[in-house]
């Protein structure tokens, strides 16, 4: 006679992931129906704010009425984070529910590079390329950008911003950019209050150890100041104009 053997072990490890399911599904469908009772918004990275909550509080908006109160099966997170994430001074956003109701809110923000100053136009270039509004919440130190400049020229300038921010000394030295009608830039500098010349766009890593060289001797030898042009645009040279 063939006698049916019983395996327990997967008889309880059955019953015991039906419970799992059973106690999750429970769970959910129980956090599901509950209200909102707060949102909270957090700052990524330092206290320099060029937002604030209620910024945030007012793009938390979802048909019509802020998310605060209404039930959690409704919140759909995904459209307010692509809300949020087409402010200007938004980098990066996340945004979830907790257990215990609140809808959480943090705010990568967007870190300027440069001030431009154009006409009538006044922003922030950041550290992607992007232009970023100004805020009455907070001035930024950045390098100042002014002249002729359009949104084409944007690259650009991110390109010769970034090069000077990448290098200690330069970084130090160099306070405002000035662009030219013809796409030439002229840097003013801290020590000695010199014009550069700096030409357009092309070969700055070699125009730019070449003025390093300029100023380490000319600070060595105490003669920085003897001079108000420094020219870069000639191939490979620094031409001075004395004082």
């Amino acid at each position: 006679m063939y006698v049916l053997k019983v395996n327990w072990n997967y008889i309880k490890g059955f019953l015991l992931l039906a419970l799992v399911v059973f106690l999750y599904g429970f769970s959910h469908k129980k956090n599901s129906v509950k209200n909102v009772r707060d949102v909270v918004v957090e700052f990524e990275e330092g206290s320099n704010l060029f937002m604030d909550v209620q910024i945030v509080n007012k793009l938390l908006i979802q048909n019509n009425v802020t998310v605060k109160n209404q039930a959690k099966s409704v919140i759909d997170l995904h459209a307010l984070e692509t809300k949020v994430l087409l402010h200007p001074m938004v980098e990066d956003v996340a945004i979830f529910l907790t257990v215990d109701g609140l809808l959480k809110a943090r705010i990568k923000q967007r870190t300027p590079i440069a001030r431009v100053v154009s006409n009538t136009k006044s922003y922030y270039i950041d550290k992607q390329a992007k232009i970023m509004p100004l805020s009455a919440n907070h001035s930024a130190r950045v390098l100042l950008v002014s002249g002729d400049i359009k949104e084409k020229n944007i690259k650009q300038i991110h390109l010769l911003v970034t090069t000077i921010l990448k290098d200690d000394f330069l970084k130090k030295q160099i306070i405002s950019i000035q662009k030219m009608p013809n796409n030439e830039f002229v840097l003013d500098t801290r020590v000695g209050a010199q014009k550069i010349f700096l030409g357009k766009i092309e070969d700055l890593n070699q125009k730019f150890k070449n003025l390093k060289s300029f100023f380490n001797k000319t600070m060595a030898d105490k003669t920085i100041e003897n001079y108000k042009e420094i020219n870069l645009k000639y191939n490979n040279q620094v031409v001075c104009t004395k004082k």
